[in-house]
This record gives C-alpha cells, structure tokens and sequence, in this order.
C-alpha cells in the first residue's frame, strides 16, 4: 500500500466526512475518465464532441476534468450523439 493509500485510509476511518467526500470525489473521477477514454476511441476532440452532442465545449471539459458532477441525461444526451448507450450497474461495495 502507497503512503497516500494509508494516508487516505487513516482520515477516511478518522473523518466519515473526508471519507465521504473521497467517495464521492472517486465517483466523479470514474465519470471523467469514462468520457474522455470514449471521446479520445473516437478521434474526436472535446470541441468536436461538444458540437456533435449539443453540448457546450465547456461542459465537456469540466466534466473530463472532473469539476462537474453530471448527469445521467447528459450522459445519456453524450452517448447517444455517439451511437453508444450509458450502461449503469450496481456491484457489491
């Protein structure tokens, strides 16, 4: 285990509020990654993809960099501009 994972174990047993923000931080993350890895499969730059979705350039980029916590409609609106569908699963934690 990294210094930083025993570091964000350590406040996350110590703060449930820390924890929960690092949950939800990670969450946001997972979306930004999603969205960027499919835009980059696809050739296309944000602005390219922001025209083809309708959506503002600007969106696209916060929500690859992980300052906006989107939707599920506007992941839907994303997808679908792309041929593709969001699928959503619930695992065990």
């Amino acid at each position: 285990m990294s210094k930083i994972d025993e570091l964000i174990e350590k406040r996350s047993k110590d703060n449930p509020k820390f924890a929960e923000g690092y949950k939800r931080e990670c969450e946001r993350l997972e979306v930004a990654v999603a969205l960027m890895q499919l835009r980059e499969e696809e050739g296309l730059t944000q602005r390219q993809l922001a025209e083809l979705s309708g959506k503002p350039q600007s969106t696209i980029a916060r929500i690859e960099n992980g300052s906006m916590n989107t939707s599920m409609k506007v992941l839907n609106e994303i997808a679908t501009s792309l041929g593709k569908k969001v699928e959503l699963r619930f695992v065990r934690a």
